[in-house]
């Protein structure tokens, strides 16, 4: 099991910055992938950026330019630093964590931090 906490949600500005925290715990030897997800009012939830534990970064066409995601293991943690942020940005922002692989795969999810960005 891994249990995650994020924080760093808050109303912004357009043109103003955030960044997200998600803290992971418990079986975090397992972790393979972390990244973030969001979802809009009414919308399915996409994803946004994803990183590797070697580093290797991947963002959503829409952010790409604004949003950086980094990765500290020492903290296992995982941040989202959101620049230029537009109204449209507005969502609820959930963590997300891939283990294992094959049969042992598991994804796990934070409770989500609202982002609200006001034009």
């Amino acid at each position: 099991q891994v249990q995650l906490v994020e924080s760093g949600g808050d109303l912004v500005q357009a043109g103003g910055s955030l960044r997200l925290s998600c803290a992971a715990s418990g079986s975090i030897f397992s972790i393979n992938v972390m990244g973030w997800y969001r979802q809009a009012r009414g919308k399915q939830r996409e994803s946004v950026a994803s990183i590797t534990t070697r580093g290797t970064t991947n963002y959503a066409d829409f952010v790409k330019g604004r949003f950086t995601i980094s990765r500290d293991n020492a903290k296992n943690t995982v941040y989202l630093q959101m620049n230029s942020l537009k109204p449209e940005d507005t969502a609820a922002y959930f963590c997300n964590v891939k283990t294992g692989m094959g049969s042992s795969f598991r994804e796990y999810w934070g409770q989500g931090t609202q982002v609200t960005v006001s034009s």
